[in-house]
């Protein structure tokens, strides 16, 4: 039994066990070190000797200003992408390619579209998103490196693209629609099946669509609803889902089971992580605060952090049909060094986010120690 009373982890793990390590390049060119039991390692070949068998990658258009200054964040353009990329393949993971539509993070809160696709819209917006998506699909497949499955957008809560492909918003409390808007929905329809086609017509990847608030069985209803009533051609559905942000372990459960009963589809919690301490290393302010673990029910520890994951995947094998597939968990190996940040000046401009913080604001959500020592839950991350 584990800390809020679960059973232990599936008998034979799932099929999905990954990790989104978007952030590589960056900390390693500022010194990144990742070790197990003394011994260092590269990043890929050690993820994939603990059980990890998938990698997520975001990709951002143009993550740079007009002077080029970097937006950071990991400045996950194409040539980034495609050496990570490139790298996971040789280590012997499925890439999952996370495809923003913009130049920089997008969730519900912001969609911004792309600095050279502004004042498109119809038609001409949705041949972009198709050929853009069908150019960077021709330069992975090029590389030796396509990936497996391909998200269209990140976390589209509130649609893509603003803002042509904007959606009725939910409100936070009840996660319902605030109000109807088809025409709206049709908008996003088009945009998503432009990238679709894409993607179909490169073959071989698996298509995922992408909301976050895992717990929220409303909204996924919602949103679903209106996808499946205008025939959207996805295969899996994914979910963001962070236990101190978005419910219970028991909400989530439940919205899978819906889920794999409702639409038949199959489904990947793609965004996760726990602290495994509620201390922030020097000079970089962190997301997880220690009072969040009285909302995430797990200690902010090496154990609490491993029996979290451990649930979480008990929680997805669940899911009725053999629909749970795994679990990503994100940017597990974001270590603090010296110079990586989740936005340069020039990217918080860019997001319309100036803010005083700095540094990897993740490093207490690692499966690495501060010094990149590979944690309990790494093991468990892999399945076991």
């Amino acid at each position: 039994m584990h800390i809020d009373g679960s059973q232990a982890s599936p008998k034979s793990p799932l099929p999905i066990r990954g990790a989104d390590v978007s952030m590589t390049a960056e900390i390693e060119q500022r010194g990144a070190v990742f070790r197990a039991a003394g011994t260092a390692h590269d990043l890929f070949e050690l993820l994939a000797s603990q059980g990890v068998n998938w990698i997520r990658l975001r990709l951002w258009v143009d993550p740079r200003d007009d002077r080029g200054e970097p937006y950071m964040g990991g400045t996950n353009d194409l040539a980034t992408t495609i050496a990570l990329a490139r790298r996971a393949k040789a280590a012997g993971h499925a890439v999952l390619l996370d495809l923003h539509y913009s130049d920089f993070w997008t969730d519900p809160k912001k969609q911004s579209t792309p600095k050279a696709w502004r004042g498109l819209a119809g038609a001409a917006l949705e041949a972009r998103v198709h050929d853009w998506t069908s150019d960077v699909l021709a330069a992975l497949a090029a590389a030796g490196a396509s990936p497996d499955m391909v998200q269209v957008g990140n976390e589209i809560t509130n649609g893509m693209l603003w803002p042509e492909g904007k959606t009725p918003k939910f409100i936070d409390a009840e996660r319902r629609f605030e109000r109807e808007d088809p025409e709206a929905f049709d908008r996003l329809a088009g945009l998503l099946e432009a990238g679709i086609a894409a993607v179909r017509e490169a073959g071989g990847a698996r298509v995922m669509i992408h909301l976050d608030f895992g717990g929220a069985n409303e909204l996924y209803r919602g949103w679903f609803d209106q996808a499946t009533a205008r025939g959207l051609d996805f295969d899996v559905i994914g979910l963001s889902y962070y236990p101190y942000w978005h419910g219970t372990l028991k909400d989530l459960g439940a919205n899978l089971n819906d889920l794999a009963d409702r639409y038949g589809s199959d489904l990947v919690v793609v965004e996760t992580a726990y602290a495994w301490t509620g201390a922030s290393p020097a000079g970089h302010h962190q997301v997880f605060r220690p009072e969040l673990a009285e909302t995430g029910g797990y200690p902010a520890s090496p154990e609490g952090q491993t029996a979290f994951l451990r649930d979480l995947y008990t929680t997805v094998d669940a899911a009725p049909g053999g629909h749970g597939l795994g679990v990503v968990y994100w940017e597990p190996a974001w270590l603090p060094v010296d110079g990586t940040t989740w936005a340069s000046r020039a990217g918080m401009e860019y997001g319309d986010d100036v803010v005083d913080e700095h540094g990897s604001s993740w490093a207490n959500q690692a499966l690495f120690d501060f010094d990149g020592n590979a944690l309990p839950s790494l093991r468990a991350l892999g399945g076991g």
